[in-house]
């Protein structure tokens, strides 16, 4: 769990540091979430072997319920940082702006993302908090009750089809997973007898707690912290879809014999093996494992090359590399076709 908590931690403390201080912190902070972990995963290191016990799980939702503690004061002195910061100049900010969103989408989303599939009612609400701080809490509901439900077929807005390009998947995603989450959300609440109140709904939540953000970074940093977070939260938010786009690319479910759906496997979601950009992420690249066993803790998630499909980079490189999508297909859609002819639609 050490290395988890290093991977995933030490980036706040130099984070905040650019936020106090300015100077050459801002480069610091992007450089040591983009190169820095690159580099890391490059060292010969063995990612950490699944741990299924007590203690391992009992471990991983404090550092799950620490991280998601830290996250609104890191977002809103980022806010604060960029927006207002006295002695910033305009690529302090940037190189701020850019190295909080890469972290709070890749990190932060990833503890969220542990967070609401938690056992417990607080820890779920710990994780739908940190969504709404981002102006995703819709999210929240659209990944349990939507895409893992639907995943890797066309009825989950968030699985991206081959030969989709990220800037085609992004606003498609977005806006499904936005409705299909509301929907679910609309069809659990019919069921329930006597009908709750229309402020229970969880839409009500995301959308007032969205505005609770907005009213903040206004009180920090006027107007400017207003757009400010909208980058900020935006830049976090396409992190998340990048990782969605990347991890369900083109890969699709068969359909069974009497129309059903074949159940989701190891086969439906790509992986990523790296020991450092895995444990920053909180084993969120060991995705298969994930979708097979949704309440599993993340130390506990496991990895195998024969049964899984593999990217050939880690995760945030190919997130970044999604963003040319030319250069994207020419990478994976051989590896999609070789994938679907060893397992066709199975």
């Amino acid at each position: 769990m050490l290395r988890f908590a290093l991977a995933s931690l030490s980036p706040i403390a130099v984070l905040g540091a650019a936020c106090v201080w300015g100077g050459a912190w801002p480069l610091a902070a992007l450089f040591y979430v983009t190169v820095f972990v690159m580099v890391m995963d490059r060292l010969p290191i063995a990612p950490l072997p699944a741990c299924d016990t007590h203690q391992a799980a009992r471990l991983g939702l404090a550092l799950n319920i620490g991280l998601a503690v830290l996250h609104v004061p890191l977002l809103l002195l980022g806010v604060w940082a960029v927006a207002a910061g006295p002695d910033f100049g305009v690529g302090q900010r940037l190189m701020l702006g850019l190295a909080l969103g890469l972290y709070l989408g890749q990190v932060a989303n990833s503890n969220a993302h542990e967070l609401i599939h938690a056992g417990g009612k607080w820890p779920r609400h710990l994780g739908k908090t940190v969504f709404i701080s981002l102006l995703f809490g819709h999210h929240a509901s659209a990944h349990p009750k939507v895409h893992h439900l639907h995943v890797a077929t066309d009825d989950d807005p968030n699985s991206a089809r081959a030969g989709e390009g990220f800037y085609h998947f992004w606003p498609r995603a977005w806006i499904g997973s936005f409705r299909a989450g509301r929907a679910a959300e609309n069809a659990a609440r019919a069921r329930k007898i006597p009908p709750p109140g229309l402020l229970s709904h969880p839409y009500i939540a995301y959308c007032g707690g969205a505005l609770v953000m907005l009213v903040a970074a206004y009180v920090l940093a006027g107007v400017r912290g207003i757009w400010v977070l909208l980058a900020i939260a935006g830049y976090a938010q396409m992190q998340l879809l990048l990782a969605d786009y990347v991890q369900h690319y083109g890969l699709r479910r068969g359909v069974r014999p009497d129309g059903r759906r074949k159940p989701a496997g190891p086969q439906h979601s790509w992986n990523a093996p790296h020991w450092y950009s895995g444990a920053m992420m909180l084993n969120a690249p060991r995705h298969s494992d994930h979708h097979q066993h949704p309440a599993r803790h993340f130390a506990a998630l496991e990895l195998d090359s024969a049964t899984m499909p593999m990217l050939p980079r880690p995760m945030p490189v190919m997130a970044a590399l999604a963003l040319v999508p030319h250069l994207w297909r020419r990478i994976m859609d051989p590896r999609l076709a070789r994938w679907q002819s060893a397992a066709p639609l199975d």
